[in-house]
């Protein structure tokens, strides 16, 4: 599997690893969103916010291997170029999600340590962040909350503009993080 990017398409590892965070953060939020289909402190309800910390624990492993893959070499070039503007909005919107796959979890770690339960993440009992704190543990679950509504924006705005690019600038933005056919 090639680790580095071409010039005009990235890198086998970094498309896959695209896709399937994606698959994850779609996961992700579907967990938390239909936890409401279980009664509180049900088994059901239990086990799916059980998935929706493993999912997000996974991301948080795969935004490192991805920022790694990222780091081995320079972005395929977007052909024809876009406006400088466009690439400054581009940079920042990558630095955004990055934060925002990097810090959601962390957050999501530090609100279970802090209500004192374990967090597992495929059999394996993670240590606490943080000691028991039911108050800070509510504080920190706002700041969780008001994460996701942002990471809701910031995907969606990530996918208007590849599709922007694709369909209107017809240039090889999207191009250069598909698959091969």
């Amino acid at each position: 599997m090639p680790w580095k990017n071409s010039e005009s398409r990235y890198s086998t590892m970094s498309i896959a690893l695209h896709w399937l965070m994606l698959v994850l953060l779609v996961a992700v939020y579907a967990t938390i969103e239909f936890r409401g289909i279980f009664p509180k402190g049900s088994g059901g309800r239990t086990l799916i916010k059980e998935l929706h910390f493993m999912f997000g624990l996974t991301v948080f492993v795969l935004v490192w291997l991805r920022l790694f893959a990222r780091s081995l070499g320079v972005a395929p070039k977007i052909l024809p170029a876009p406006p400088q503007w466009q690439t400054l909005l581009a940079t920042l919107m990558h630095v955004a999600l990055y934060m925002f796959m990097i810090g959601m979890p962390i957050f999501g770690w530090l609100i279970v340590s802090a209500e004192g339960h374990s967090v597992w993440f495929y059999g394996l009992e993670l240590p606490p962040l943080i000691g028991e704190n039911k108050d800070l543990a509510k504080q920190i679950e706002g700041w969780h909350v008001l994460g996701g509504t942002i990471g809701y924006w910031l995907i969606g705005l990530h996918a208007a503009a590849g599709l922007y690019h694709h369909y209107f600038m017809r240039d090889n933005t999207v191009l250069r993080m598909l698959p091969k056919r």
